[in-house]
């Protein structure tokens, strides 16, 4: 039998995969019409709400929107369709944290075509290094990638919300593709009562004993920032648009946006990090931990399934055997001072999520 589904390329190993004796996991051979008229449909609910929410944005502030920019392909698109198909004055932001060369010649090289104000937030390197040690040798039970991700997204998600409200920008934008994040913290838009009501701080950090309460105050809580229900809006375009993988590669090279083609592709922009979660993802269950949302998009035709079939076992042996790109890994590792032994699954799943509200109350664009 095939390891991978012969559709979407989906990894058996991924639970709930289920291959069949042809090859197909359980998710392709699922009746796609009623799914795929209800995703259209709610897709188009959101982009009735971002039309009218980019609208009423214009002239509450100098600035109409801050979007989160972080260098890749997705971050581009965005920041291109909202300054030259919307007219919007924008703010660019990054928080200056493991990005690499690459993806910073394509931050600078967009601002320049686009004539774009950016603002970067450079937070303290110790405090990353001490976070990132604490995670990787004390994962969740869903394993690096998950648990990294969504403790630091989180903070670049708070610098954001915290930098929009000092200068009194209605809106966060960022180039979260669907399926990013999880349906579970968000879908097009965060739930304003998770950016009005929760503290962010994961409850496994803060029982950990190791983070005092100042490095703990870097997560948004919204008793730090209190203005009243004056929070900014934080939404995912992307998920509002049809979406296309391949074409926004061609897109953002085809606009003067990155110097080069090969700079648009996700395996070369992405954190240089994320090759060490790759990496203890891949020892910890025998798949890439990117691979579910690949082929979901796969599945939805905003990815290509043959781009896919040949870059996925590269990429996959890349990590495996350090080489390449993913260098990345053992360099990553001494800069933590960690030995890949140490990379371990100790802690509970959910064990640093914050308590989400209630999905049947959530406000979510309808």
């Amino acid at each position: 039998m095939n390891n991978r589904c012969k559709r979407c390329l989906l990894p058996a190993a991924v639970p709930g995969s289920d291959l069949d004796a042809e090859g197909v996991c359980a998710f392709c051979r699922e009746e796609r019409g009623p799914r795929e008229r209800e995703a259209e449909r709610e897709r188009q609910s959101f982009e009735r709400d971002l039309e009218a929410t980019l609208a009423a944005a214009r002239g509450k502030a100098r600035y109409d929107a801050l979007v989160c920019l972080s260098g890749g392909k997705d971050s581009l698109y965005l920041l291109y369709r909202l300054k030259v198909d919307y007219g919007l004055k924008l703010l660019a932001f990054t928080t200056d944290f493991n990005i690499p060369p690459i993806a910073w010649g394509n931050i600078r090289q967009a601002l320049s075509r686009l004539d774009i104000d950016h603002l970067v937030y450079r937070p303290s390197e110790a405090f990353y290094r001490k976070l990132l040690r604490h995670l990787l040798s004390h994962q969740e039970e869903r394993g690096a990638v998950y648990t990294v991700s969504y403790v630091y997204a989180p903070l670049f998600e708070g610098d954001a919300l915290a930098h929009a409200m000092a200068l009194n920008i209605p809106l966060v934008l960022a180039g979260y593709s669907p399926g990013q994040p999880e349906r579970e913290r968000m879908v097009y838009e965060f739930d304003p009562r998770l950016i009005a009501e929760t503290d962010w701080t994961p409850p496994a950090l803060r029982h950990a004993g190791l983070f005092d309460e100042d490095e703990l105050s870097r997560f948004w809580n919204p008793v730090a920032h209190a203005k009243g229900n004056d929070y900014p809006r934080y939404i995912a375009p992307l998920h509002a648009w049809d979406y296309a993988q391949d074409q926004i590669m061609e897109m953002v090279y085809e606009k003067g946006l990155v110097a080069r083609k090969r700079h648009a592709n996700p395996i070369l922009s992405n954190y240089p990090i994320n090759w060490l979660l790759m990496y203890s993802d891949l020892r910890s269950f025998g798949y890439n931990p990117y691979a579910p949302e690949f082929a979901g998009l796969i599945r939805e035709g905003k990815a290509s399934l043959r781009y896919w079939r040949l870059m996925s076992p590269i990429v996959d042996f890349l990590i495996r055997n350090r080489l390449g790109p993913a260098k990345e890994v053992s360099r990553s590792l001494a800069w933590l001072g960690m030995k890949p032994e140490e990379l371990r699954i100790t802690m509970p799943r959910g064990a640093y999520d914050p308590p989400y509200p209630a999905p049947a109350a959530a406000a979510q664009a309808v």
